[in-house]
């Protein structure tokens, strides 16, 4: 049995929990950060969990991710 490949730019942005969700960083939170207001900025610190469509798409490629 050949071993899969991860793919380490989906393994170093995502974090699979113990019940099977993943979690990922807000986007847009890089550059250009004076013209957002400190309300959305506010917002885009949180953490959010990947929506239930994409999960089975990410985890195909994260063969081996653990907790």
């Amino acid at each position: 049995m050949y071993k899969l490949k991860t793919a380490k730019a989906i393994n170093k942005r995502f974090k699979k929990t113990s019940t099977g969700k993943l979690l990922k960083h807000k986007s847009f939170r890089s550059h250009l950060l004076q013209k957002k207001t400190s309300k959305h900025k506010q917002h885009l610190r949180k953490v959010v969990s990947v929506n239930f469509y994409d999960i089975s798409n990410f985890l195909d490629k994260l063969p081996y991710k653990k907790k």
